[in-house]
């Protein structure tokens, strides 16, 4: 089987050129580890091919370009049953440690019932934008990106997406990313945490300029405020209704808040009340029907 494509790179004016020279890897990826199969250069127009021998259908395989110290990486290949696979282009950037503010273009954040002990759990995904036409990397402790999350908040841990969690770390009140961001398409980071039990208001910090903000809210009785605010009606999420806002665009300083009941209704909760009321009742019935039995002859 062979694996081929190209590696382009992308220039200050917004096209992109063939790469020469450049170093492509063809990678295997197990459950339990990974590494390179094979590596090859590409020619004067940038293209690649490499043979994979023998390719085992329990594997993911990608393929990697490197250029100017960084790798980018294809998506994961369908390698089953084919004579040949191609790669969609790979395009490489020139990096940088300056250029315009990373775009946050989007935010959504899932707010989710409170918990047995009172705790409440708050899933983000964000959706960042790199609108120079370098890549963006860190430089000594400063981060590519760098946002605000609300007060209060603990537990914090990083999830899947384009950016990986060993390039997330958070710090005081704030998240920082540390891995490169490209240009190009939006690039995704998620993260989740927890505020603790008692909270009953939820403020999301506005500290830069956001094109769209999307809230799912599973207590559907909670009040949201945030300008520009659409209420989108109620949506069935794996089997959980959550209520739906979307707002924007939002300037630094903007406030969004959301209040939450002082307490998630539970239909078990009221358990121990029916039980009692019923065996109240039986009792009550069991007096009425005694009082009511004929008297012996």
């Amino acid at each position: 089987m062979s694996v081929s494509g190209r590696v382009l790179r992308g220039d200050r004016g917004g096209d992109t050129i063939p790469l020469a020279h450049a170093w492509v890897v063809l990678h295997k990826v197990t459950r339990e580890t990974g590494g390179p199969v094979d590596s090859v250069r590409s020619d004067a127009r940038g293209r690649y091919r490499i043979e994979l021998r023998n390719p085992d259908s329990n594997s993911v395989y990608v393929v990697s370009a490197w250029y100017d110290s960084l790798a980018y990486f294809s998506l994961p290949l369908n390698v089953t049953g084919r004579p040949a696979v191609h790669v969609e282009d790979i395009v490489t950037f020139l990096t940088s440690v300056n250029g315009p503010p990373i775009r946050l273009a989007r935010r959504l954040a899932t707010v989710a019932a409170a918990r047995e002990d009172g705790t409440r759990e708050i899933l983000e995904l964000l959706e960042l934008e790199n609108m120079g036409r370098t890549t963006r990397i860190a430089k000594d402790t400063l981060p590519t990106w760098a946002g605000r999350v609300p007060e209060r908040a603990g537990q914090f841990r990083g999830g899947q997406g384009d950016i990986s969690p060993e390039a997330i770390v958070f710090r005081n009140d704030s998240v920082l990313v540390l891995g490169p961001i490209p240009p190009g398409p939006v690039k995704q980071l998620s993260y989740s945490y927890a505020l603790p039990a008692g909270t009953r208001a939820l403020v999301i910090p506005i500290d830069q300029p956001t094109v769209e903000l999307n809230l799912l809210v599973e207590d559907t009785a909670a009040v949201v405020t945030a300008p520009k605010l659409q209420s989108l009606g109620v949506q069935e999420l794996e089997q959980r209704r959550f209520a739906a806002y979307r707002a924007g665009p939002l300037a630094p300083g903007d406030r969004v808040e959301i209040q939450v009941p002082a307490s998630g209704f539970r239909a078990q909760t009221l358990l121990p009340y029916v039980i009692a009321v019923l065996a109240a009742g039986m009792v009550v019935a069991l007096v009425w029907a005694l009082r009511k039995r004929p008297s012996p002859a």
